[in-house]
């Protein structure tokens, strides 16, 4: 008999991630998180013996890279970069202000990493025995996973400009680094990627040096040529954030392992170029991954399969798994497999991913969640949250809106100046086609969502409430002008391309906004928020809330005392997911 998913499964799970081969292979490191907290662990790849965390002095925040077999460069949880044996404990630090991530060891005992500070973010390059302070070698707005040559004769990195976002118009940029140049800020650093219609990204030479790959518009090209048998499926995700890594490189540098999106479910393959075919090596979602003399290591994880740090051959074989980050017990709960469903909004086809309980027939009470973003991706992958739901007895639909990623360029594009219509739009029209399609019963339809996702929500239930009978909104965009006046740097001008430039776009602004629509708004509403939020200023949603009051609408609002744009500790997650069962079961 199964048994439930309950809050403190999630509250108390962890996250695992980025594991490394060490360059003998000899040893595997990765990044475990939990409570808002994160370690590196060294484990020997042979299993004899335990992992252990070697970064309790400083923990981890901008990922690592291995030094030799005895040591690894670690962007701290504060910041600095710090050079920690692999047996645990700081040697020395070697940056002094700004946050360090990205690290990169150069066969000649160079360090780049990227350093962000509140007005950039570069590309530097410090010795790796600390003998002098970083030397930048980017010079624009945002630049960051910088990747050495073999030899540590050249480094490229990937580099854009405001008010681009990386995956607008980005370039690839190499730079020679004899022992002069690496010392040197006027030496001259080459674009040989320019992409100003799309993304180039994740960098990356074969094991010789002969040959460099890369990632444009979702798709892994190899000295400028896309690999073969990539079909028509993406080989990345948007970078939102430094450090992926999709791909990698056999030891010989002849192959190639990636991870493709197939309409939200993932597939591990293997392929090279001048090869027609890709073969499949694995289904599910794999994540950092990297190809060492044992074999390729990965975080892999799936819609009923709980995150992992795994190994296994080039040919598929030997799966094992090293470190896994939620607790136990899932497995018993009977979770779901999804399905990707489609529907059309305008004449456009628009994709989506369906969550129902086995057997289920008759229509029910059912969630719409809508991702944020808006770029992102509802995938059919670990995804305790929805499960949670479904146990609850709720259907879950994800709508992949226009503007999503995972289906194209174009589909991503075709939100451009048109958020808070488009994707409004799109989802009603799922909410339509999943009460014919009898998955869902009318008045018992709530929208949900975090961020972008979060002004989706609230957007719909105002343009449309005779679909809508509740809605929940973590950390939502309620005001799109002070969004564009107060939001961080990184996204500073993404509302320019999804909205429009201001100040002739002004109207736009306002009118897309959700607190100008609170006339309208008449379903009760769950507003939950951090009030360290540095994307969202919590007095919007504060505001919002206040304004949904004097209307007359039923709100709850509850604000999390030093959380940010996304919950990082446990009792947080406790607290959320109690909420929203206890809002839900009242108005759904």
């Amino acid at each position: 008999m199964a048994t439930t998913i309950v809050p403190s499964m999630l509250s108390r799970s962890r996250s695992v991630s980025n594991p490394r081969w060490s360059p003998s292979g000899g040893q595997v490191a990765w990044s475990d998180s939990f409570d808002g907290r994160a370690d590196l662990l060294v484990a020997p790849s042979d299993g004899t013996g335990p992992p252990v965390v070697v970064t309790a002095e400083c923990g981890v925040g901008g990922g690592f890279a291995w030094a030799g077999d005895n040591h690894l460069v670690v962007g701290a949880g504060d910041g600095r970069l710090a050079v920690v044996r692999s047996v645990g404990g700081i040697e020395r630090v070697l940056t002094r202000d700004g946050r360090a991530f990205s690290p990169a060891v150069s066969a000649r005992g160079d360090v780049a990493c990227a350093i962000e500070r509140d007005d950039s973010c570069d590309v530097a390059v410090v010795p790796l025995d600390g003998s002098r302070w970083p030397q930048l070698m980017s010079d624009a707005d945002y630049a960051w996973d910088p990747a050495w040559s073999p030899d540590g004769g050249a480094l490229v990195w990937q580099e854009w400009d405001l008010p681009n976002m990386p995956w607008h118009a980005a370039r690839i940029m190499r730079r020679e680094m004899s022992a002069k140049s690496a010392s040197s800020r006027s030496a001259a650093s080459k674009a040989i990627v320019v992409d100003e219609t799309g993304a180039c990204s994740q960098p990356r030479f074969s094991p010789d040096g002969t040959h460099l790959a890369w990632v444009r518009d979702g798709a892994l090209v190899v000295d400028g040529d896309p690999l073969p048998g990539q079909s028509q499926q993406e080989s990345a995700e948007p970078a939102w954030s430094p450090g992926q890594r999709s791909f990698a490189w056999s030891p010989g540098g002849d192959e190639l392992v990636w991870c493709r999106n197939e309409a939200s479910f993932g597939r591990m393959v293997i392929g090279a170029p001048g090869r027609k075919s890709a073969r499949e090596l694995s289904r599910g979602w794999h994540r950092d991954i990297d190809w060492g003399v044992h074999g390729i290591v990965c975080a892999r994880s799936g819609a009923v399969t709980p995150g992992q740090i795994v190994v296994l051959a080039a040919n598929g074989s030997g799966r094992r798994a090293l470190a896994r980050g939620p607790v136990g017990g899932f497995e018993a709960t009977g979770l779901v497999e999804p399905r990707p469903v489609m529907w059309k909004a305008g004449g456009t086809a628009v994709h989506g991913v369906l969550w129902r309980s086995a057997g289920a027939t008759e229509p029910g009470p059912t969630i719409v969640h809508v991702h944020g973003g808006p770029t992102g991706q509802a995938l059919a992958d670990w995804n305790p949250r929805v499960q949670w739901l479904v146990q609850q007895g709720y259907t879950v639909l994800q709508p992949n809106h226009r503007g999503s990623s995972g289906y194209g360029v174009g589909y991503r594009n075709a939100l451009d100046g048109r958020w808070g219509e488009l994707d409004s739009s799109d989802v009603a029209a799922g909410i339509r086609h999943a009460v014919k399609q009898g998955w869902a019963k009318p008045g018992r339809i709530a929208v949900m969502g975090g961020s972008a996702g979060g002004f989706t929500a609230l957007n719909v239930a105002a343009q449309f409430p005779e679909l809508v009978a509740a809605v929940v909104a973590l950390y939502p965009v309620t005001d799109l002008l002070d969004l564009a006046a107060t939001t961080h740097r990184f996204e500073s001008g993404d509302l320019s391309r999804l909205v429009g430039p201001l100040p002739d776009a002004r109207e736009q602004y306002v009118a897309r906004s959700p607190v100008s629509h609170v006339a309208e708004m008449r379903v009760p509403t769950l507003l939950l928020q951090g009030d360290a939020d540095a994307v969202v200023n919590p007095r919007s949603t504060a505001d919002y809330a206040d304004r949904l009051r004097r209307n007359g609408v039923v709100v709850e609002e509850h604000v999390y005392a030093g959380e940010g744009h996304g919950w990082r500790r446990a009792q947080t997650v406790a607290d959320e997911l109690t909420r929203v069962a206890a809002f839900l079961s009242r108005w759904c």
